[in-house]
């Protein structure tokens, strides 16, 4: 697979998209999920345990004011057909 073939298959389709600025619950699930990884790496942080040894770990509050914005973002876009 080329990284040009990769890339397209990484892309939501625009039905989704679209779906998903209409209000389609299940198009802002997929656009959700499509996103969670980077989502999860953004909110990880390095925290420290008993022994001073750090630990990567997800916020899981920013984890969910990130989700939060991004469906709201998703609401308020327009496409421009």
């Amino acid at each position: 697979m080329t990284n040009k073939a990769k890339v397209e298959s990484d892309l939501l389709p625009f039905p989704v998209i679209a779906a998903a600025t209409n209000g389609n619950v299940d198009a802002i699930n997929a656009v959700v999920k499509h996103y969670a990884g980077y989502i999860a790496t953004l909110s990880t942080r390095r925290l420290y345990d008993e022994n001073g040894t750090p630990v990567l770990c997800i916020d899981e509050e920013m984890r969910r004011r990130l989700e939060t914005k991004l469906i709201t973002r998703i609401l308020t876009f327009k496409l421009i057909a």
